[in-house]
């Protein structure tokens, strides 16, 4: 029995000064500062057991997101965590569906981002009292509960509630081998961290030479500030990892459609696997038009940094399950990539994962930036080991930043994610890097403020 009555909720700006040295730089996003609204709950159950949960920002607007989650906050203290997780659906509705802050959503935008982070720390803590690691929680659930934690609300007409029961019932076959088989190999990377759009020419050429002496087989670059600056690096990396390691290209949102087109097709003699976010992430049908376009030229399209890849689209710019299935329907699709921290936490990310099984789309996470690596590995590993049963043109984003500050950092074996072991969601972040990197009071935000190095 679950135990315990959800007594405080406490949400705090953590903000790392990434921009500093160009980590996570792009041709939109010049200047990020990897950030999060980081999330702890607390009980008054005698084991003391705490739930952490976040959602990622880029720096200015977190302070938003957190306003955001206060507001939402009197849907959480005084609830009861057995009451939440035996109807989960009703929880993630009471959220989601708030009829005042729903205004300023619905289930998209900074409101959204907050329910993720709310959510996120619900699961930790269920997790953490099942003493088990998110992904084995899922794995062991019982296909009704799993069913029971999906709000199906708006996709019935791509995926019915007894439709995903009977894949999760399926999923349960060979479901121990697979399951063996990540503990004993893990599940396929690529990395985005040897090719920021920042970095100087020689430290690109460190970063591959590097990632390639690891295994890394996969590599993303940044693209799309410059066009002749694209070609030389392209030329560089194309260079440095040979012809037969995969290359993919993002553009973060930065072309108009015909821009898109006329852009990558001077960029695919270096042969990339897919051009990710190059137009606006709510453009669906511009998506179609570049898709088809670069079809003849074997590259896929990639839009958006939240969720989704398509045929010869990949697609993350997804605000929730809605969108998802309208690209699936659409057939728009050809990848398909979840965000942790973008859609509403686990239950809108199940809800995405069986209509990519359905629909017959592969799942690639997207997992850049603070916190998603530690997240979002949990929620392939359950896809693979008890949905998709497949690892054909599958991999998940890893970006090698800030995993330091957590308490259950991901590790990386020969290329690959080893499962976590530790029980919860692995969201827990150390108590001193909170309290050194919390906007604006933290020691190194007052360094850098008295430094004249950032503004306050």
């Amino acid at each position: 029995m679950i135990t315990g009555t959800i007594t405080s909720l406490h949400v705090t700006d953590v903000r790392f000064p990434t921009s500093l040295d160009q980590h996570g730089s792009d041709a939109m996003h010049t200047d990020p500062d990897y950030s999060a609204a980081y999330i702890v709950i607390e009980t008054d159950a005698a084991d003391g057991l705490k739930g952490h949960g976040l959602t990622f920002t880029l720096g200015k607007g977190t302070e938003i997101v957190v306003c955001a989650v206060r507001a939402l906050s009197r849907h959480v203290i005084g609830k009861a965590l057995g009451d939440i997780v035996n109807n989960f659906r009703d929880f993630y509705r009471q959220l989601t569906s708030d009829g005042q802050l729903r205004w300023i959503g619905p289930e998209k935008g900074a409101v959204q981002l907050a329910t993720a982070a709310v959510l996120n720390a619900v699961w930790d803590l269920w997790a953490k009292k099942e003493k088990k690691p998110l992904w084995k929680l899922l794995v062991d659930m019982d296909p009704h509960q799993l069913v029971s934690c999906i709000d199906f609300r708006y996709i019935t007409d791509a995926l019915t509630e007894e439709e995903a029961l009977e894949i999760l019932q399926n999923g349960k076959q060979g479901q121990r081998d697979r399951e063996e088989h990540m503990l004993r190999s893990g599940y396929p990377a690529y990395t985005t961290s040897c090719a920021w759009l920042g970095y100087s020419d020689e430290q690109l050429k460190k970063l591959c030479s590097d990632a390639l002496k690891e295994g890394w087989t996969r590599f993303k670059v940044k693209v799309g500030a410059d066009l002749k600056d694209d070609i030389r690096r392209c030329e560089l990396i194309r260079g440095m990892i040979g012809p037969d390691n995969i290359m993919m290209l993002d553009a973060n949102q930065r072309w108009d459609v015909q821009e898109a087109i006329s852009w990558v097709k001077d960029l695919a003699k270096y042969k990339p696997l897919w051009i990710e976010e190059p137009t606006s992430p709510d453009d669906i049908l511009g998506h179609a038009t570049i898709s088809k376009a670069l079809s003849p030229l074997n590259i896929g399209v990639a839009t958006g940094e939240q969720s989704c890849i398509s045929a010869s689209t990949h697609k993350e710019g997804c605000h929730n399950r809605v969108m998802f299935k309208q690209f699936l329907q659409a057939n728009a699709l050809q990848y398909l990539q979840i965000d942790s921290c973008r859609l509403g936490s686990v239950n809108e990310n199940l809800s995405v994962l069986l209509m990519s099984k359905k629909f017959n789309v592969p799942v690639c996470p997207h997992a850049g930036g603070v916190g998603l690596c530690e997240l979002v590995q949990h929620l392939i590993l359950f896809d693979y080991i008890s949905v998709s049963g497949s690892l054909d043109n599958r991999m998940c984003e890893y970006v090698d930043h800030l995993h330091e500050h957590f308490m259950y950092p991901v590790i990386i074996s020969r290329a690959a994610y080893m499962p976590p072991k530790d029980p919860g969601y692995s969201t827990e972040m150390k108590d001193e890097s909170v309290l050194q990197y919390q906007f604006p009071d933290g020691e190194i935000w007052q360094k850098l403020i008295l430094e004249k190095k950032v503004e306050a």
